[in-house]
């Protein structure tokens, strides 16, 4: 597990919407038994995004936004098979946090 990886949501109740969630919890607390991630909804169930709040990426093909406002804590057994990085996408990421968390 690593900070910005995404993963499959393996939840049949949410992935068909949320088809993948971003790990954005600190490599530094990889002892704990959940990670804080984010679930990246399919870009056409969103509507109109706030660009600050919910940068949009593309999953092996699939146009997806950050949900920043429903992040949560799941247990590492929650998360599916790791898909992708989105570590060159960083400073997005932690960009919609900083302003979820402070406004700015």
């Amino acid at each position: 597990m690593a900070r910005f990886d995404v993963h499959e949501n393996p939840n049949p109740a949410t992935a068909t919407v949320a088809p993948f969630l971003l790990d954005v919890q600190s490599d530094l607390l990889e002892d704990l038994a959940t990670r804080v991630v984010v679930p990246l909804f399919h870009a056409e169930t969103v509507g109109k995004a706030a660009s600050f709040l919910n940068p949009a990426f593309t999953i092996n093909d699939i146009p997806v936004v950050m949900s920043t406002a429903e992040q949560a804590a799941v247990p590492i057994s929650a998360l599916g098979a790791k898909i992708q990085t989105l570590k060159d996408r960083q400073e997005e990421i932690v960009g919609a946090l900083n302003f979820l968390l402070t406004g700015f």
